[in-house]
């Protein structure tokens, strides 16, 4: 039973993520570090993955999708300033069509709202080709976010393969104050554990303090995991989730799912909700967190409320009520993004929209937009708060941005003054938010599944066919094109918005590898016979975008030596042939320069063995050790050279 309140003799305590990884285990065992494979009931695209997704599935040659229900939504790249986009929601289409997929037209909202407020199941698993796909653990869902040729796999009916994570628990305790949100309580993680706290980990929120935070509250911490580097997070399925799918016309969908009295954790941790205040994450790291109040008085020229990260209906009916007959400051732009078109025509009703309008706000269309680089980029070197999830370097769209992360009550107060504000000063009663018991469901917008592998895929001239990669070469030499420090993002490696209109055009879309870092960095991988790249620890943090794998396979990249990767990064990497070797020594990362000679002589057997092998620095005549974390089934794929050419020797030798 989901639930587990009923437990046979001799059966342990378990926790919520515990039963959702037994009840969907499909291969290898539940001990931490071990790699498992599990089921997944539902898959999550979006534009800015999916069209490649898209045709991964294409090559797989599988004629219609296997899960219980796959869903591709347009939430990302909205802006029609040329072909380029509008070409690709065609594209989009047209393949949900083809094979048996949701679609969720442009404009009717963020992949992860809409899909809590219409798909979200509690007890099911969704694995998505975005990274914050972990939102959904919200609802008592195993969501995972991971790079899009996994989800063309479980699309296909494979199973995930991930390694099994450590069980975090996280109690919460206590009640939030006034002018306190749920954004304060991710950033008050944040603050304590940084950007990879919660590598190799399912962080699992309980306790007393559940009591009075709603579901979009949930929302808002689960979707923000991704920030920890945690595999993702996951609450329970209580009371407030079934008052959640209720008003959502789905109560039907609810299972109580809740841990075990006594329920054990690998770690623990605990935060008291009461003795929190506002806080906010300085450039240019969500981990970079202090007080509001430590930093009041900065002047800013950009606040932005919406995204994946701050979803609910709420959200936007605080920062309506704070601003209510008054007019932002003359030196901001107030941009409000509404996530859903539900949640859209909900503030329209109650007078919301007017009131933001009134007091100066920028009303857009329901999507990502400025939370991932399209439109909406600050000024250069200005202040930008935004209660968006990330703040990585020159992800708003400006080299040189200096954008904060905070809750809608910090970027409203902040809006009408101009500058940095504690909300607490305001000097106004604190306007709290019911959840509503009952929501106008808006379904018009979603096309359900028909599918016929015989309808033709609508490709406009930006859709180019997906590259085939070579298997891994038996030794390599190549020069470190890069060699770079610490928490290196995919939006560094590909970045998002500029580039994300070339998305199913990997040709073109290679012409900004590592633009933010190094504009020659293409042309001098172009130059050469293959290229190793050199990193320091979590490389590859934050997006789960493929493109940051696969372009690099595209253009030569054999190797990538790091102290450690980020979780779907790394996983990425060998997906499309390209191998992530770790450092044995941490200090060797600083012997290696750019444009320093390297050699593997043997890398199969180095990848095959178990114990660290030999780079020769040929350059500077001197070796480094190496070692791997990977299975012995990601060293198949890797050897292959990536995922698709394994499926497709796999799929052969069946038949």
């Amino acid at each position: 039973m989901l639930g587990g309140q009923v437990m046979s003799m001799g059966q342990a305590a378990r926790s919520v993520a515990r039963k959702l990884l037994e009840s969907h285990l499909l291969e290898g065992e539940l001990e931490p570090g071990a790699e498992i494979a599990l089921r997944i009931d539902q898959t999550l695209t979006q534009d800015a993955t999916g069209t490649l997704v898209m045709l991964e599935f294409e090559a797989l040659g599988v004629p219609e999708v296997r899960t219980e229900l796959s869903a591709q939504y347009v939430d990302h790249n909205l802006i029609q300033a040329d072909f380029r986009n509008a070409d690709d929601h065609l594209f989009l289409r047209s393949a949900a069509r083809r094979w048996g997929l949701w679609f969720s037209k442009p404009g009717n909202g963020v992949s992860h709202p809409v899909h809590m407020q219409r798909f979200g199941v509690p007890g099911k698993t969704l694995l998505g080709s975005d990274s914050h796909t972990c939102a959904a653990g919200s609802l008592g869902m195993l969501a995972i976010g991971t790079g899009g040729l996994d989800v063309a796999l479980a699309m296909a009916g494979e199973p995930y393969h991930v390694k099994m994570p450590e069980i975090w628990g996280v109690r919460l305790v206590g009640e939030l104050p006034d002018w306190v949100s749920a954004k304060d309580v991710i950033l008050e993680m944040l603050r304590r554990h940084d950007v990879d706290g919660g590598y190799g980990r399912i962080v699992e929120y309980h306790g007393p303090g559940l009591a009075r935070l709603s579901a979009m509250d949930r929302h808002v911490i689960a979707n923000m995991g991704a920030e920890l580097g945690a595999t993702t997070t996951v609450f329970p399925s209580d009371g407030e989730v079934r008052r959640f799918l209720a008003s959502e016309d789905r109560e039907g969908d609810w299972v109580e799912l809740v841990a075990d009295a006594g329920a054990a954790y690998d770690m623990t941790d605990e935060i008291d909700l009461s003795e929190l205040e506002p806080l906010i994450a300085l450039p240019s790291s969500p981990g970079n967190v202090k007080p509001v109040r430590e930093v009041a008085g900065t002047e800013i020229s950009q606040a932005l409320i919406g995204s994946s990260a701050n979803p609910g209906l709420r959200d936007f009916e605080i920062a309506a009520r704070i601003v209510e007959g008054r007019q932002t400051d003359d030196g901001v732009s107030f941009d409000v993004n509404p996530t859903s078109r539900q949640t859209l025509e909900a503030l329209a009703r109650s007078g919301a929209v007017a009131t933001l309008v009134a007091a100066g706000a920028r009303l857009n269309q329901a999507g990502c937009l400025g939370c991932i680089g399209v439109g909406q980029a600050p000024a250069s070197g200005a202040v930008s708060l935004r209660t968006v999830p990330r703040n990585f370097p020159g992800r708003s769209g400006t080299r040189d941005d200096q954008v904060h992360l905070c809750s809608p009550e910090t970027a409203a107060a902040s809006a009408l003054a101009g500058r940095i504000t504690d909300p607490r000063e305001l000097g106004i009663p604190y306007p709290r938010i019911e959840p509503p018991s009952e929501q106008v469901p808006n379904v018009r917008m979603l096309v359900a599944p028909d599918p016929d592998p015989e309808r033709p895929l609508r490709r406009g001239p930006n859709i180019k066919p997906l590259p085939r990669l070579d298997p891994l070469p038996g030794a390599i030499e190549a020069p470190v094109l890069l060699a770079l420090g610490d928490d290196v993002s995919t939006d560094e490696i590909m970045p998002a918005g500029r580039a994300l209109s070339l998305r199913s055009n990997i040709p073109a879309l290679a012409e900004f590898y590592f633009a933010q870092i190094d504009e020659t960095a293409y042309e001098r991988a172009c130059e050469l016979d293959g290229h190793i790249v050199v990193g320091g620890e979590n490389y590859g943090q934050g997006s789960s975008r493929e493109h940051g794998a696969l372009v690099p396979a595209f253009l030569g990249l054999r190797a990538v030596i790091a102290n450690s990767f980020a979780r779907i990064h790394g996983q990425n990497l060998v997906n499309f042939g390209v191998a992530p070797l770790l450092f044995r020594d941490a200090a060797d990362h600083d012997a290696i320069e750019p444009g320093d000679l390297l050699r593997i002589d043997d890398v199969h057997a180095g990848l095959r063995a178990r114990e660290p092998f030999t780079i020769r620095n040929v350059t500077r005549d001197r070796t480094v050790m190496v070692r791997h974390d990977l299975s012995d089934r990601q060293v198949r794929v890797l050897l292959a050279g990536g995922l698709v050419n394994e499926f497709r020797a796999r799929d052969a030798a069946r038949r």
